[in-house]
């Protein structure tokens, strides 16, 4: 369900953004199995690129992120089978519901060599069928009781909800999911749970465009604590030459300005802490104009380390390798000669 169209068109661009707002815990992570205790929060500051659930041809779930060392994966995506269900299922896929039988064992022996997933609601294509779960599904409890299943079923820490296309103006929807954050951070509370929500939203290289900081400004006013805001820095479609690492360091500079006015009384190094960017290594959809090369990612881990953001994501897991120089916006290549898992490589150390 990768996204194949951009994110949000304009007359100026289209970006995605992974989004957490809040105050990230700290710590390093420890085991947990599924079926056992709760695994500890993300760590203070987290690699989790994405992996496409949907795509397996290059290995499971585990054997892929031992691989690649990245011991933090977002897995993409969690979404209902129809528009007006309150099922969520991996891809939409009835035969792949939340349950440990769908990459529980995968999860576990991730948990095991000390890290853990950040399962992700929505992506590009459920937001523009109906069937991301908050859109789809009219009972806030009922939206509140799939998020919680995950909790006690894969033992996770952080959630995802990816607001692109259709997601980003459906306001009944937004304001559901939002109060389903809250209800359900208030169930982990009563639970001792620890729980984080993160927003993926589009962006473009100067901040988030006025629909996406609504769906902050909505997260807000209806008490639902966001952890991180991640950026999509990526599909920009504005039809020039991009340079992509400048135009991420400029949607997170512009990003820190808007939680400034969200979130007054938080500290400069709080909000910064708040700050997540996910990148498309090598060529995006849009094609060679928006190439995120081999350069630019040890310059990016070293802003990204100063600036102190608290997450560093990309989009995905398959695409790190080079087996397709040249190809645009591929699914299981980055259309840049590099040496295998070298993004991931590269990003790894950010996490502690």
């Amino acid at each position: 369900m990768r996204r194949l169209t951009p994110i949000w068109t304009g007359l100026a661009a289209v970006a995605a953004a992974v989004v957490t707002l809040g105050f990230a815990a700290t710590g390093a992570s420890a085991s947990a199995s599924a079926g056992g205790d709760q695994a500890p929060p993300v760590p203070y500051r987290v690699f989790a690129p994405y992996f496409e659930t949907y795509d397996l041809s290059a290995g499971s779930l585990a054997a892929q992120s031992q691989e690649s060392g990245a011991k933090f994966l977002s897995l993409a995506f969690l979404e209902t089978p129809t528009a007006g269900s309150c099922v969520a299922d991996w891809n939409g896929d009835t035969s792949q519901p939340i349950g440990y039988a769908s990459f529980g064992s995968d999860i576990a022996a991730i948990q095991a060599r000390g890290g853990n997933v950040i399962p992700s609601f929505g992506g590009y294509t459920a937001d523009t069928t109906g069937t991301e779960l908050a859109d789809s599904c009219t009972s806030v409890p009922a939206i509140a009781a799939v998020y919680e299943s995950l909790i006690t079923t894969y033992h996770i820490s952080r959630i995802d909800l990816d607001v692109e296309g259709n997601s980003v103006t459906n306001t009944a929807g937004i304001n559901r999911r939002n109060e389903a954050i809250a209800l359900t951070e208030a169930w982990a509370a009563r639970h001792h749970l620890l729980i984080q929500f993160s927003y993926t939203l589009p962006t473009i290289p100067t901040g988030l465009p006025a629909a996406e900081l609504a769906v902050l400004q909505n997260a807000v006013a209806d008490g639902a604590r966001i952890s991180t805001v991640n950026l999509l820095t990526f599909d920009y479609y504005i039809g020039t030459v991009q340079d992509m690492l400048a135009d991420t360091e400029a949607a997170a500079a512009g990003l820190f300005s808007q939680l400034q006015t969200l979130y007054p009384d938080a500290t400069a190094r709080e909000l910064w802490h708040m700050i997540g960017v996910t990148e498309m290594p090598g060529i995006d959809d849009f094609g060679p104009d928006e190439t995120f090369t081999t350069a630019d990612a040890p310059a990016l881990l070293q802003w990204a380390e100063q600036q102190g953001i608290g997450t560093l994501s990309f989009w995905a897991l398959q695409r790190d390798n080079g087996g397709c120089p040249g190809t645009k916006g591929a699914g299981t290549c980055s259309g840049v000669a590099q040496p295998q898992w070298y993004f991931s490589h590269v990003f790894e150390p950010f996490t502690r």
